[in-house]
């Protein structure tokens, strides 16, 4: 797994330190204030963490499989995921959970690794009709899977900290791939598990 301290493109730290004191004194801000020194150092290690997506490959994470299942091959879901992520319009955070599910096709992976693959897709700048596709491919093209589904319920901070300012409001998006797209009892079986977290 690559997990570089390079970021990408050809940005230095001090660079992106800087972009932040231009941004503090757009705002309003004195930048040399004593509470505010440390800042610039501050954002930019949290943007290496929040966008630590960039310098990962999700795929690694699928890489290792079991097949040693004993011919098990009905529906894996993994749900309420929770991931953080920001919106590539105004750099929000969009905070949600996601669903995975998947029909093995002779071999299955560590359920934590479904977990790594949303953190990653998630932890880059997103919409989530993007990030819900992202993920259903990336399994699909890895474990060649019968089929695929993902489903994602995120609140959108764009949407509630500033513009129409509306809360309690979330946005589902799902991707279903394979037989998750083309067999309706497949489907149905899937939402149904993960609807009201799939309680009974």
């Amino acid at each position: 797994m690559s997990h570089s301290d390079d970021k990408p493109g050809k940005v230095s730290q001090e660079q992106a330190e800087d972009a932040v004191r231009v941004l503090l004194e757009w705002a309003g801000e004195d930048p040399a204030r004593e509470g505010l020194l440390d800042t610039p150092k501050r954002v930019a290690k949290a943007y290496r963490d929040w966008f630590s997506g960039y310098r990962m490959d999700p795929r690694e994470y699928l890489a290792r499989t079991f097949e040693e299942v004993a011919g098990y091959d009905e529906m894996i879901v993994l749900r309420d995921i929770e991931f953080e992520s920001h919106c590539e319009h105004h750099m929000a955070p969009i905070i949600g959970k996601a669903h995975v599910g998947y029909l093995p096709n002779g071999k299955v992976v560590g359920i934590s690794k479904l977990a790594r693959v949303v953190d990653v897709y998630a932890r880059r700048f997103q919409v989530q009709e993007k990030l819900t596709a992202q993920i259903a491919q990336c399994i699909q093209d890895v474990l060649q899977p019968r089929g695929v589904g993902v489903v994602i319920d995120g609140a959108h901070e764009c949407m509630t900290t500033r513009g129409v300012h509306k809360r309690g409001v979330s946005m589902v998006t799902s991707k279903m791939l394979g037989e998750f797209r083309e067999d309706a009892r497949t489907r149905a079986e899937f939402l149904r598990f993960i609807e009201t977290g799939g309680r009974r």
